[in-house]
């Protein structure tokens, strides 16, 4: 059975809330108040707005909201004891990986799911005070800045992070980088040889008159890929060239989508939507999923050309009720064991050199040599008005 090697990554309207800056904690609300849901953790039943999981119901499910009352609390102590890892919904573990770390350490861990990336910084920033956890998982290199300016971390230098971790150094040894992923135009090759058009290759290629109508993008208001587009195309043509190129993508009758799912689940040809475009911004990862079983080659691939370069850290919270064990963890994510499970837990590439990737990814997955990429100070210092520009420019 193939599996979407995709769906993990896309925001929600909480996200915007969390990149505007919104006051949610004025109201005491959350990202996405409107629509808690109630859990299970340990046999009995969460508050609503989070979603509190130990690790043997890992992997997790996805939660839109929580506030520092429902956190399940961690118990002092420097070696074991309880430690909450803060992860977005997108997080998943291998169960035997976890539960032997649990064995070894003696740590009992819980997992609180806290939305996607952005929603999940918003809301650490937000309860800085009072943190849900002891260690976060997920902050990525787009809000990266805001959590080290808002001081919700503190330091610890993973000594496994010479293994490949530190490559991915923001200068600050509050956030150790864990795993990273290529957001890249993927195609459709079956489409592009039955219509007998050679296949574009750059971004530049992507405004030509012989793609028009082609190419299916997600919006970066809403869509963490559609951020991660949006921002490579800055990376690219410069801060004063994005959006004359984007200019030429809506004049070349680019479509956009709220969301990941519907761009490459119903608009891409090349998936089991059988949609009508065959160029579609997903990720690197995701031709191995689309490959037949008993298949030598892959129907679709990606542009490697048109790549953008996400990487996720974890680190220590600041205020950690346990912050010994919470640096155990964080040694642990980087870890041989889990490193290698990385790729078919989370389709995406481990930090670590020497962690195996799976044969289909080898062959059907390369990861782009040279990939668009952007300062982190410099995203967040301008992130809000290049999504507002690319909205008046796009939608208004």
């Amino acid at each position: 059975m193939r599996i979407s090697a995709t769906s993990r990554r896309r925001l929600t309207t909480a996200t915007l809330v969390a990149v505007s800056g919104l006051a949610l904690a004025a109201c005491g609300s959350t990202a996405d108040a409107g629509s808690a849901s109630t859990s299970v953790s340990g046999g009995s039943v969460a508050e609503p707005g989070s979603t509190v999981i130990t690790a043997s119901q890992a992997p997790i499910a996805s939660a839109e909201s929580a506030t520092p009352e429902s956190a399940a609390p961690s118990s002092a102590g420097a070696a074991g004891g309880a430690v909450t890892l803060v992860t977005h919904d997108s997080f998943n573990v291998d169960k035997k990986v976890l539960a032997d770390f649990e064995k070894s350490s003696g740590i009992t861990v819980t997992l609180l799911a806290q939305g996607d990336a952005g929603a999940m910084t918003n809301k650490l920033v937000l309860t800085k005070d009072s943190p849900l956890g002891d260690a976060v998982f997920g902050i990525d290199n787009t809000f990266a800045s805001r959590a080290l300016d808002a001081g919700i971390l503190q330091p610890y230098s993973a000594p496994a992070a010479v293994d490949g971790s530190d490559k991915f150094a923001l200068g600050d040894d509050r956030l150790t980088a864990v795993d990273y992923g290529d957001v890249c135009v993927n195609v459709d090759h079956t489409w592009f040889t039955d219509h007998k058009v050679a296949e574009p290759a750059t971004f530049e290629d992507l405004a030509k008159a012989e793609y028009k109508d082609l190419l299916v993008v997600e919006s970066p208001a809403t869509s963490s890929p559609g951020l991660a587009f949006l921002l490579g195309t800055v990376a690219h043509f410069g801060a004063d060239g994005w959006q004359n190129y984007w200019q030429q993508l809506k004049d070349n009758g680019v479509k956009v989508s709220a969301g990941w799912e519907d761009a490459y689940s119903v608009d891409f040809s090349g998936s089991s939507g059988k949609g009508a475009r065959p160029l579609v911004v997903s990720y690197a990862s995701s031709p191995p999923s689309e490959v037949p079983d008993g298949a030598t080659s892959a129907p679709t691939g990606a542009l490697l050309d048109t790549c953008f370069r996400q990487v996720e850290y974890a680190g220590v919270l600041q205020g950690a009720k346990n912050p010994a064990g919470a640096q155990q963890l964080v040694d642990f994510l980087l870890s041989a064991d889990f490193q290698a499970s990385v790729p078919n837990s989370m389709y995406v590439y481990p930090v670590d050199t020497s962690a195996p990737l799976p044969a289909a990814w080898q062959q059907y997955a390369p990861v782009a040599p040279k990939p668009a990429t952007l300062d982190p100070t410099t995203i967040a210092a301008n992130r809000d008005v290049w999504i507002s520009g690319w909205s008046d420019l796009l939608e208004g």
